[in-house]
């Protein structure tokens, strides 16, 4: 629509109605075309027959009365004056807007009526409210729509009726509206991206349901002995005695020694790298590879320049590797786990090392109550299988010495305040099939002669527990009369049936931090005291002045205390954690194989301390500093501190 045709009436009333809307409307104003040049309204004489105006700079000269001189012309009467704005209701009083104040002065010169320019600025102002209620109207269409794929996505959860107390936002501004819609597109399409719902023709839906993580740490650590270890031979090596050939104990070498008075220092690396897969119906299958200087099930540390030297390649081992079933209810919560898998049970590492992997299968449920969560977990979960020929050079093969233990704990989390919350559990574990057992009497003549028993000798183990010699050797002309050839090998002296109380008390009232208080306390049920006073050969007091051996002096009890304070998780740059503990294991309370690797340079029959600090640098890089310091509890003097520094990154 031209204005050039228009009258000037027409013209003003098209102008105001524009500005209106756009008032109204903000973002989305009507665009007219105005003429060229300006538009000036012109004072006219009272007798005048009409106002004229000069438009598009064409000068338009008004009527004159050529009957009077111009002396004698009457000047023209002064205008009356607008009638003043009465309330708030007055359409006429001034305003904000340019155009309005525009209208309002062509009133009161007489060139419009005000009762026109009221219907014209009423009209205007009900076009605006209509078109901005239409606005508002498909912007909340909308946002409906935007929210409604957000929920599809999984980006936003799908809430109910709001509750009779809610606080209804009525009216969003157009500007928060758009951020609103732009921040949900933009995570809509990242989670897509993320999950993998989008672009299938590109990426295979195997590759979408694998999930890789992995961590590198770097360390130091510093293993010092102060003076006053008993370095006499008192610390025999059972791990390498019962991992190589049987041991003649008549002969005139030492055996195989532990170190407790070389200072030492070491570089180590340790790497994991796992994945896991989505199979669909709550099946889930994981896989784990970790570094290792050897077989150890505490630790997968390897010491730079060990293993040969010489940059020689490092072993990789299988760490994880299992397949788990999940069904969670709305209150209900039930897992189970086969293969080898982590520690399922609560517990703290005076019994199980957290490197621990549990070789079989396990089985956990929860239930969700109002204040607590009870739960119960079982498992089941060989420890060694016996060798399928053993023994290989007899024609009669020897009966299996398999191993197994069987755990089921007990346990519930309970909220017992606003900011703190308990974990409570306890355990039972029967470890079957671990004790030595003294074999049939027998007479070897070279290493490779197996005994019946020999089997039941742990195939790992760290240091603390009480052995005894499994073989019975028949003295006789083939071994001078047990003078020689005593080759023998040792095992366990004691069953281990522990049963293990185990808490942890978090306290948030200082968030972001959070303190939290961590103990346990075990009883090894299976232990026979007279058993091992009189087959066992270590963990004894001194002899007597007469020469005799003395008595066993270990025990059947383990227990620690620890504090942790900082951030729940490392999660950002500054997070930070620091902590102490204080253990007491006496030697045969847990079994020596499975404990922490790094207290005492593992195994049982220590108590002491530890102290350590860890901060994030970035959300996936920290440092951490650990002092330990253990003493042994029985038998000869054996002290040790050790100092490790940890970098740590993970992806």
């Amino acid at each position: 629509m031209s204005l050039e045709n228009t009258t000037p009436r027409a013209h003003l009333a098209l102008v105001l109605a524009s500005s209106l809307c756009a008032t109204a409307n903000a973002g989305s104003p009507l665009k007219l075309p105005l003429p060229q040049g300006p538009l000036i309204a012109q004072a006219a004489p009272a007798d005048a027959a009409k106002p004229e105006f000069r438009a598009e700079g064409k000068p338009v000269e008004a009527a004159k009365d050529d009957a009077k001189p111009a002396e004698q012309a009457a000047p023209p009467p002064p205008a009356e004056a607008p009638p003043a704005a009465t309330g708030p209701a007055d359409l006429m009083a001034p305003s904000d807007n340019v155009t309005i104040n525009l209208i309002r002065l062509l009133v009161e010169n007489g060139h419009i009526k005000k009762e026109q320019a009221e219907a014209l600025i009423k009209q205007a102002q009900s076009d605006a409210a209509t078109a901005r209620i239409q606005a508002q109207a498909d912007a909340q269409t909308t946002a409906v729509q935007v929210v409604k794929e957000a929920v599809d996505a999984r980006i936003i959860p799908e809430v109910g009726p709001a509750p009779d107390d809610a606080v209804r936002v009525t009216y969003i501004p157009e500007i928060v509206k758009k951020q609103i819609r732009d921040e949900l597109r933009a995570d809509i399409a990242a989670q897509a991206k993320t999950d993998g719902y989008v672009n299938h023709a590109k990426i295979p839906d195997w590759v979408a349901k694998f999930r890789v993580k992995g961590d590198v740490r770097l360390r130091y650590e510093g293993n010092y002995f102060p003076s006053g270890n008993d370095n006499t031979g008192a610390f025999p090596n059972f791990n390498s005695l019962n991992t190589g050939a049987p041991f003649d104990v008549a002969g005139t070498t030492f055996s195989p020694q532990l170190n407790v008075d070389a200072d030492r220092q070491r570089f180590r690396l340790r790497m994991r790298l796992g994945a896991e897969v989505d199979m669909g119906d709550g099946f889930t299958a994981g896989l784990r590879l970790a570094s290792g200087e050897n077989n150890s099930p505490t630790s997968p540390n390897q010491s730079l320049g060990a293993s040969g030297g010489q940059f020689s390649k490092y072993a990789i081992w299988i760490d994880r590797a299992f397949v788990k079933y999940e069904s969670i209810g709305e209150k209900t919560h039930f897992t189970a786990t086969g293969g080898r898998t982590d520690n399922p049970f609560l517990s703290t590492d005076i019994i199980f090392d957290e490197d621990l992997g549990f070789d079989g299968l396990a089985m956990q449920l929860k239930h969700k109550l109002a204040k607590a969560t009870p739960f119960i977990t079982v498992g089941a979960f060989p420890i060694f299988n016996s060798d399928f020929h053993f023994s290989s050079n007899q024609p009669s093969k020897f009966r299996s010495s398999d191993k197994y233990l069987y755990g089921i704990q007990l346990g519930s989390d309970v909220k017992l305040a606003e900011k703190l919350d308990l974990k409570l559990a306890a355990a039972y574990y029967h470890f079957d099939g671990t004790r030595g057992e003294q074999s049939t009497p027998f007479t070897p003549l070279t290493t490779a002669d197996a005994g019946d028993t020999d089997g039941t000798r742990p195939s790992f183990a760290q240091k603390g527990n009480t052995y005894i010699p499994l073989r019975r050797i028949i003295p006789n002309a083939n071994n001078n009369f047990g003078t020689s050839n005593q080759f023998q090998y040792f095992g366990l002296g004691t069953e281990f049936q522990p049963i293990a109380i185990t808490g942890r008390l978090d306290y948030n009232g200082f968030e972001p931090f959070q303190v939290s208080i961590l103990g346990e306390y075990i009883r090894n049920l299976g232990f026979d005291r007279d058993r091992l006073d009189a087959l066992g050969i270590n963990t004894r007091a001194p002899q007597s002045a007469a020469g005799t051996p003395g008595h066993y002096a270990g025990g059947d009890t383990a227990w620690m205390l620890g504090i942790r304070a900082g951030a729940p998780a490392l999660a950002k740059r500054g997070d930070w954690q620091i902590g102490g503990y204080y253990k007491h294991i006496e030697s045969d309370a847990v079994i020596d194989g499975f404990t922490d690797s790094d207290f005492g340079l593992g195994g049982t029959n220590m108590k002491g301390f530890g102290l350590s600090g860890v901060i994030a640098i970035t959300p996936k890089a920290t440092f951490g500093i650990k002092w330990v310091s253990a003493t042994q509890i029985a038998g000869p003097p054996n002290k040790n501190d050790t100092l490790q520094l940890d970098f740590n990154g993970k992806f």
